[in-house]
């Protein structure tokens, strides 16, 4: 509506159904699952905030579908067409999702993980286990890796690792996301966690040890990981059932928003 007949019928459309409730979008289901994180647990881990370029006028229809579906949801940010990035720090959030890729790039450049959700035909799995996957380099680790890979290639990009393979990564932008997400499963029994994390990368062997020891040295563990040599992405994170995966590569999420919900991360050498 908004894009074919502009803001002023946006509006009046908004306001005329703003007790229809809008159906769920591609980060429905992790909302959720994050969300319940807070019924099984005293200290309520886990916040969601509404950030939007709506008006609050125009945004009351969002929060009344937010109340229609049960999602504890209270705090917001409506920007009447501004950019609502610059609240994201204020707010002292983990992490950022947005169609819009100029306000992912944005929130990335404050430091802040962030991705851009793509349009996919997955409906989100219904278990109640939560399942995070990433990728690794440019979005868990640093692109230092991805760099040597771009200017060298495969070999250039081999001798290196194992040149430098006890030498730790630097952290990526999703590096405080999955440290965040290792304090939650710590928080339940062990082997009892409702949340599991995958690291799924296009490095193979010999290149993996380093990650492997990177995981180590940051006292960060992640439960699965798939290391595929270059293999497309998507039946494996479907065989995972993941509910959504952050990668930084247009041609990785391309294949996995086929099978899952799926984040782009704007983010090194491969996105300038």
């Amino acid at each position: 509506m908004y894009e074919e007949e502009g803001l002023d019928a946006y509006q009046k459309y908004q306001i005329a159904r703003e007790e229809e409730p809008l159906q769920p979008g591609d980060a429905f289901s992790l909302v959720r699952k994050l969300l319940h994180l807070n019924d099984l647990l005293e200290e309520s881990p886990v916040e969601v905030i509404l950030l939007s370029r709506n008006s609050a006028d125009t945004g009351l229809r969002v929060f009344n579908s937010v109340a229609h579906y049960g999602l504890d949801i209270s705090r917001a940010a409506f920007c009447s067409g501004d950019s609502p990035y610059r609240y994201i720090s204020a707010f002292n959030s983990h992490l950022f999702l947005s169609t819009d890729g100029a306000d992912v790039r944005q929130a990335l450049e404050l430091g802040v993980a962030a991705a851009t959700i793509l349009p996919s035909n997955t409906s989100g799995t219904q278990q109640e286990l939560l399942k995070i996957a990433f990728d690794g380099d440019a979005v868990l680790f640093s692109d230092e890796s991805e760099q040597i890979y771009k200017d060298g290639g495969l070999r250039a990009f081999t001798d290196n690792e194992l040149e430098a393979v006890d030498r730790p990564l630097s952290g990526g932008p999703f590096k405080p996301v999955l440290a965040a997400l290792q304090q939650i499963q710590m928080a339940f029994p062990v082997g009892e966690a409702p949340l599991r994390t995958c690291l799924v990368t296009a490095r193979s062997a010999p290149a993996h040890e380093r990650v492997i020891k990177t995981l180590r040295a940051w006292n960060i563990r992640i439960d699965e990981s798939l290391f595929l040599g270059g293999l497309d992405k998507g039946e494996f994170l479907q065989a995972f059932d993941a509910d959504i995966f952050f990668d930084d590569q247009e041609a990785h999420c391309d294949s996995a928003r086929n099978h899952v919900a799926t984040g782009h991360v704007p983010h090194g050498v491969l996105n300038v």
